[in-house]
């Protein structure tokens, strides 16, 4: 990464490709560099909101308050796509997302990018993006459901434990657009995000910040693109919203906030849109109160079921949901109805 101050940052490659453009072993790749750093030029576009963001110093490069890092979990790698990318620290073995059990998979694992609002930065992180497509895109490296999507967030000045408590008041559209992983074997347990739960939670603890393991894999760069904007929006309201209850005017605003991005995600479909957004509410109710829905409910209940067998053994502020939802009781005698006919 250079800067000039008329032309602003520039990611490049490091001229590494001996430890960057190949394949080396699990958790042995090269070190992370920190890219979020640039000039006045790359913010000269942000929004007023925006630039609170922005840590500025006239005698040093701006920096991003936020900072992001996305793992590309693959079956395998395009021959092509090895060889060092600006985007991408280190590509490595991963048996946990071959094409089936005990087979070798792969993930591509970025630099420390910065998260920030739409501007000139923003672009160039997005021009790595597409830089990498041939590691990114399905059409050249292909994925499936095995592989996952982790995302890696931090604040600077912010800990690990405060982040994840500030990011679980608006985490509800994060479970409701990927809920079928909260079957996933490595997104099992710590459902309401309270403090360190080990590493398979939808949410992990980490020395830096948080980790969201609960996206599914990475199939093309528009995708990724939408994660960008998606997480970029949680972190601004999150570390810029005073801890405690959200008011209801802040969600008001984030939900609005949310509504572009998802409308891309979805092909402006507005029926699912629409019940994106409704399911997160009712996840987000999960996450601050610990009470379940009927519309949440089966997404736990499966995972549950098949690990415990039995109510008896599950999280305390699950049971006691199920003890007091009778939205929950409703829905069981609907399932058992249906298993009579």
């Amino acid at each position: 990464m250079t800067n000039s101050r008329n032309n602003g940052v520039t990611f490049e490659t490091l001229n590494d490709d001996s430890r960057r453009g190949r394949v080396v072993g699990y958790n042995h790749g090269a070190p992370y560099v920190n890219r979020s750093k640039a000039k006045a030029i790359d913010i000269a576009g942000l929004k007023n909101e925006d630039k609170r963001n922005i840590i500025t110093n006239p005698n040093e490069d701006d920096g991003s308050r936020f900072t992001i890092g996305f793992e590309v979990e693959k079956n395998r790698f395009h021959r092509s796509a090895l060889k060092e990318h600006a985007l991408f620290a280190r590509l490595e073995n991963d048996v946990s997302c071959g094409f089936a059990q005990g087979q070798q998979g792969f993930e591509a694992i970025t630099h420390i990018l910065p998260l920030v609002g739409r501007s000139m930065w923003r672009t160039k992180v997005y021009n790595m993006f597409v830089e990498a497509r041939q590691i990114i895109e399905d059409e050249f490296s292909p994925s499936n459901s095995r592989c996952g999507g982790h995302i890696h967030l931090s604040c600077v000045g912010m800990d690990s434990e405060e982040l994840l408590e500030r990011v679980r008041r608006f985490s509800g559209i994060v479970y409701s657009i990927y809920r079928k992983r909260l079957g996933n074997t490595f997104c099992s347990n710590n459902f309401r995000m309270q403090g360190e739960g080990g590493k398979y939670v939808p949410c992990r603890l980490n020395s830096y910040g948080v980790e969201f393991r609960l996206p599914s894999r990475v199939q093309s760069v528009k995708q990724m693109m939408r994660r960008y904007e998606l997480m970029y929006v949680i972190m601004d309201f999150a570390c810029n919203t005073p801890l405690g209850r959200v008011p209801a005017g802040t969600m008001a605003r984030f939900r609005n906030a949310l509504k572009p991005i998802l409308n891309s995600m979805y092909e402006r479909d507005t029926d699912k849109v629409k019940n994106i957004m409704d399911l997160a509410g009712h996840f987000q109710k999960y996450l601050t109160t610990g009470k379940v829905t009927c519309h949440t409910i089966g997404w736990f209940e499966a995972r549950w079921s098949s690990v415990n067998r039995r109510v008896g053994r599950c999280e305390t502020d699950y049971v006691r949901g199920l003890e007091f939802n009778f939205d929950y009781l409703e829905w069981m005698a609907e399932q058992e109805v249906l298993r009579l006919l």
